[in-house]
């Protein structure tokens, strides 16, 4: 580690943000107006890069492409998916496509395209520690600098009077199933890899996907429609009780507005625990028209007379699994409504299991004696995105997809990542250069607030009778 880091000011920054996924970025996108703001944001990924291994061909976000960046906070940004198309020649022809949702792939190319412009962003910058320092009140950042091969190559400190926290989430594995990923042989990988290993999938003589939700079914849609007529051999499993399209009616959606977020967190903590759990249709179901491509691709492959050698079963659970040989891996389902169990013998394992929320307790440890937190021992985030903290901690931690117990179901949703930005960058310079919309939905969601909800009804205009010869 011979090579010096990139120089950091004397003086604190305003904000250094940490991690550089969709919601940092658009952070990025909306601070790089503000010319009084001093901000840097470090990721120690070489560049930005959007759930690569699930950019299916035909896979689409699952939120309009309205819900970009910035648009939902200012529909006049440079960095706009409608301006990137612009600058790529393609408005037009986009237009013309009449799709309100992009693929996921475009979605990706858009995001590097505002990553590659803000002269903010600083990849191959590894965050290690978060300190408060009581003597300066500012934050401490110490990072380590990676060279081309994600080796360190120098460490560094920065000081900040603000952190924003944007680490994202991370595959989630269930227990049963960590043996079998850690351990060479038969393929078995987290659906977050699936294009990196797809051809060994595909070259299996069995492959079961296990997951019930959107992920899982591109990843058995992309199976099915590669896999030989007759011969797909192909097992799709979740926990879920059935294959369960995703609420995506004009009020449900209701839900992943501001208001709905600002009502959910003046909730009682165990009422919005309980209703996270039970919101799940809300953002764990399948795309409608994922599920219409499924039936119709096995219906098309059922018209020469047979049907497709493919098995759809939910509501099974996974309970144990191991190796049988090096070619083969046993799984233990359990019905769970059934309560019968069986065992599936199969040649590869996609699991399209979720992610999970990454733990803020080791890039926060510093931090941890000033932390306030709730009744799970989770941390408490106030409305404007804050991690709340001891009062002699002047300075602010906001955090980005990590408040779905504080903010409910429009936490991980792109839809809300504008507006969210646009919220820390409120509370942080204190003069709302992004002003907040007055109401988001139609839906009242409380009765305490209905009438501070309910804007006045219009008047009809007054009519003045014409009087002829006038």
């Amino acid at each position: 580690m011979t090579n010096p880091p990139r120089h950091e000011p004397e003086s604190p920054r305003d904000l250094v943000g940490i991690g550089i996924g969709p919601c940092n970025l658009s952070l990025a996108a909306l601070a790089h107006p503000l010319a009084e703001l001093d901000a840097v944001f470090y990721e120690q990924r070489p560049g930005f890069e959007w759930h690569p291994g699930l950019l299916i061909e035909g896979a689409t976000v699952q939120v309009p492409f309205l819900a970009d960046l910035v648009t939902l906070a200012d529909p006049t940004s440079p960095w706009s998916f409608l301006n990137y198309l612009k600058t790529r020649q393609r408005l037009f022809p986009f237009y013309f496509t009449e799709h309100f949702h992009i693929q996921r792939a475009e979605y990706d190319a858009y995001c590097r395209w505002v990553a590659q412009s803000l002269p903010a962003l600083r990849f191959h910058h590894q965050v290690d520690a978060v300190r408060w320092n009581p003597e300066r009140d500012v934050f401490e950042v110490d990072f380590t600098q990676l060279d081309a091969e994600g080796e360190a190559e120098a460490l560094g400190r920065t000081y900040t009077r603000n952190v924003v926290l944007g680490i994202g989430t991370a595959p989630y594995v269930p227990d049963p199933l960590k043996p079998l990923v850690d351990a060479p042989g038969v393929p078995v990988i987290h659906a977050a890899d699936y294009l990196d290993h797809r051809s060994d999938i595909l070259a299996a003589d069995h492959v079961t996907v296990v997951g019930s939700g959107q992920s899982g079914a591109e990843v058995f849609l992309d199976l099915l429609r590669h896999r030989p007529v007759g011969r797909e051999k192909l097992h799709w499993i979740g926990r879920s009780e059935a294959f369960t399209p995703m609420e995506y009616s004009k009020l449900g959606l209701e839900h992943f507005t501001p208001d709905y977020t600002r009502y959910f967190h003046a909730l009682a903590e165990p009422v919005r625990d309980r209703l996270i759990a039970a919101q799940w249709q809300l953002h764990k179901g399948i795309d409608a028209g994922t599920l219409a491509a499924i039936h119709d691709e096995l219906y098309r492959r059922s018209l020469q007379g047979g049907w497709p050698d493919a098995v759809l079963t939910p509501g099974v659970l996974v309970r144990t699994a191991g190796r049988i040989a090096t070619t083969q891996v046993e799984l233990h389902l359990e019905h769970l409504q059934q309560g019968s169990r069986t065992r599936l013998t199969t040649g590869a394992v996609v699991l399209a299991t979720g992610y999970r929320e990454r733990p803020l307790d080791r890039i926060l440890a510093g931090l941890d004696p000033y932390m306030r937190r709730d009744n799970s021992e989770r941390p408490r985030i106030d409305q404007e995105f804050r991690l709340v903290l001891d009062p002699s901690v002047t300075g602010s931690v906001y955090v980005q997809n990590a408040e779905l117990h504080t903010h409910g179901v429009g936490a991980p949703d792109l839809g809300l990542a504008a507006w969210r930005s646009a919220t820390i960058l409120n509370s942080l310079t204190g003069n709302a250069p992004y002003p907040p919309a007055t109401r988001t939905a139609f839906t009242t969601f409380g009765l305490q607030d209905a009438r501070l909800q309910i804007p006045r009804a219009r008047q009809a205009p007054r009519l003045i009778p014409l009087v002829e010869g006038r």
